[in-house]
């Protein structure tokens, strides 16, 4: 017994040091695709919802079986390590670790696929107690994890000021964003702000990107306020590049030509380097992308999949460095896929993606052998690019067993100021 006791002690030990660790997301296999988190608009959205609304997660599956697809729901800390205070039933109303039973096929289309929907809440989970941070996790019927996505909760009470300066750093001047915040509350009393109180900055709705654990600069009674030089400093970058193939068989905004083969071939204008060019204004979507279909009236099944071919005019790059396509279209994540390869004959990176119709935000970005992303290196950035910034404040009292999103801030750098 003592024996069994002293071989299972460590084994537990390691367990738990393990279930502490940070979570990242799962990237789905090359068959599920267009995962999207829809809010009051069809636009992809960064999925940050209040205590009491709807959650609606969408996904395509390419391989026409018509599979058994389960969720799972958990509640992460501010840092995204498991809340292990809480047990299941504290945070969910109901029961996860269901299937998801709303799906249809695809309509009248070359590329066969199955669109799932899953809306929160539904019959099973009749909604979210605890605000916080929170992760879907999409299994198949082996109980095989194909893909989790995280998504955030906000019950309210603090008021967030957010105001986007230049940078204060006159060395990037012209290149850099600043993000000054104000947050206060009629509601809650922070007590002890610089341990209960915690914020995470976003540019553009990427969280691989984002700015976490910056602490208050100067605390006023109830108010926090952060006027950094550095710590809330992004790079400006540049406006994304895009293009429409809502209407799939001729070229639109952006597109080349197409060619029709056993899918639609979409290719794009060759893009060129615009790190030394000149600033230009170019409205987008800050990354994100829209699924539409020009003679449809349900795009999530009637929309087709096309192969979209990116061309860059570039020299090579040393070998250490690869160039990918980078966008919310597949959430910022950087693999094989995504990944550009050299053509000396022509003197261009080219890569194929299979996307479905819509309008997308994309750019090409540097990642080096160490895996650090470049996003400047050959988009180039300059103060003048409208970005988006959102803060999303946690906290958690003094005895508090979980970490509570209280405000949530945005702002555009549409308003700059010294």
């Amino acid at each position: 017994m003592t024996f069994k006791l002293h071989l299972f002690l460590p084994l537990f030990l390691c367990y738990c040091l393990g279930y502490a660790q940070i979570q990242h997301e799962t990237s789905p296999p090359d068959y599920i695709k267009t995962i999207t988190f829809k809010g009051d608009t069809n636009l992809s959205v960064l999925p940050i919802i209040n205590l009491g609304d709807v959650l609606q997660l969408e996904f395509d599956v390419l391989n026409g079986y018509e599979d058994d697809y389960y969720y799972s729901i958990e509640h992460f800390n501010y840092d995204w390590t498991p809340s292990t205070n809480l047990m299941r039933s504290e945070y969910i109303d109901g029961f996860d670790k269901q299937r998801i039973v709303d799906y249809d096929n695809s309509f009248n289309t070359y590329q066969i696929y199955s669109h799932y929907v899953l809306s929160i809440p539904n019959n099973q989970v009749r909604g979210l107690k605890l605000s916080g941070n929170y992760m879907i996790k999409v299994y198949n019927e082996d109980d095989t994890l194909m893909f989790s996505r995280k998504f955030m909760v906000n019950e309210g009470g603090a008021n967030v000021g957010v105001t986007i300066k230049l940078s204060r750093d006159v060395k990037y001047f012209n290149e850099k964003h600043t993000v000054d915040l104000t947050i206060n509350s009629g509601t809650i009393v922070f007590n002890n702000p610089l341990q209960t109180i915690k914020t995470t900055i976003i540019q553009n709705n990427n969280l691989n990107t984002a700015i976490d654990n910056i602490k208050p600069m100067y605390v006023m009674g109830n108010e926090l306020i952060y006027k950094y030089n550095t710590e809330t400093t992004f790079w400006a970058g540049n406006e994304f590049l895009y293009f429409d193939n809502k209407e799939i068989r001729g070229a639109n905004s952006g597109i080349d030509f197409v060619d029709l083969q056993d899918l639609y071939n979409t290719y794009l204008y060759t893009n060129v380097v615009r790190r030394d060019l000149p600033y230009t204004y170019n409205p987008d979507i800050n990354g994100n992308f829209l699924i539409n279909n020009l003679d449809s009236t349900n795009p999530n099944i009637e929309a087709d999949y096309a192969w979209i071919h990116f061309s860059l005019q570039a020299n090579e790059l040393t070998p250490n460095k690869n160039v990918h396509v980078y966008g919310n279209f597949n959430n910022y994540t950087l693999n094989n896929t995504t990944k550009m390869t050299y053509n000396p004959s022509k003197g261009i990176y080219e890569n194929k993606m299979l996307l479905k119709q819509g309008f997308y935000n994309y750019k090409f970005v540097t990642q080096d052998e160490a895996g650090q992303v470049n996003e400047g290196e050959i988009s180039g950035n300059f103060y003048q690019t409208e970005n988006n910034y959102k803060v999303i404040v946690y906290y958690r009292d003094l005895g508090g067993r979980y970490d509570k999103i209280i405000g949530i801030g945005e702002a555009s750098s549409t308003n700059l100021s010294n």
